[in-house]
């Protein structure tokens, strides 16, 4: 029997404005903070990931080595630099071809494409209050935990349904 399927998606904590490349961008201060403070929130919700896809730039790597810090995961991170510019259907693809018995992964992005990414995924089904902070937008820090009933092989637009939602503020 295949384990109960989640998925975590995550966008970046609030980054320096300045690098000398979009990618090489750092977080702020209050990134950071936010940061760990979405771990800390994530590890209340008893979710952890046997996968965790990250974007290979700079601000999406330390927004992940901070929020697994504080959520207490261990898995080490598959970076991506094809994540940094992916749209939805991209990622679509890297969770469609996730070995079936892989529970939990956890995904750390950019906008617009985890926002639309998660508002793409969301069956209507899930707590109400979550769904309605989600459609407000996906702010840096915000996070949103789906069961997935359906086989990774087919995930698409409608298949997940929304947990939970929180935006990390430390």
């Amino acid at each position: 029997m295949a384990p109960p399927r989640r998925l975590v998606i995550v966008r970046h904590a609030k980054a320096e404005p300045y690098a000398d490349t979009d990618a090489e961008r750092r977080l702020a201060d209050r990134g950071r903070k936010d940061a760990a403070a979405a771990g800390a929130w994530l590890k209340t919700q008893e979710v952890a990931p046997d996968r965790a896809l990250v974007s290979g730039a700079a601000r999406t790597r330390e927004t992940w080595a901070l929020l697994a810090e504080a959520a207490g995961w261990h898995v080490e991170a598959d970076y991506d630099d094809a994540l940094y510019g992916a749209d939805e259907d991209t990622v679509l693809d890297l969770l469609r071809a996730a070995d079936e018995s892989t529970g939990t992964i956890a995904v750390v992005g950019h906008n617009p494409t985890v926002g639309m990414l998660a508002q793409l995924l969301d069956d209507g089904d899930g707590d109400p209050e979550a769904v309605d902070s989600l459609m407000l937008g996906y702010p840096t820090s915000a996070v949103t935990v789906f069961d997935v009933p359906v086989p990774w092989s087919r995930l698409g637009p409608g298949c997940a349904t929304l947990r939970a939602f929180e935006v990390g503020r430390g």
